[in-house]
């Protein structure tokens, strides 16, 4: 157990940076859960309408530190390709 006014304070915003990351790194396993859910069903459109949310919250997770920015990078890449194999060939 900590003695000085310091250590413990830094005790306590140990804690709540670590429930703060807990927190979000749940959210995007989820988010990142049900986009390849949508892909491995098949659900071209629900996996369209999921990728801006799922960038988004992959991008925060980077900014924070939650992540590094290359392993962002490999998720969205990653993602990405996924949808646009399941949308299939655009013919304009």
């Amino acid at each position: 157990m900590a003695n000085t006014y310091s250590a413990l304070k830094r005790g306590r915003q140990l804690e709540r940076r670590t429930e703060y990351n807990r927190k979000n790194k749940t959210r995007l396993r989820h988010q990142i859960r049900a986009m390849r859910r949508a892909i491995t069903s098949k659900d071209a459109k629900a996996a369209a309408d999921l990728l801006p949310e799922t960038f988004s919250i992959i991008d925060r997770s980077a900014r924070s530190g939650l992540i590094k920015k290359n392993t962002a990078a490999r998720y969205k890449s990653k993602l990405h390709l996924r949808v646009k194999a399941l949308t299939g060939p655009v013919t304009a």
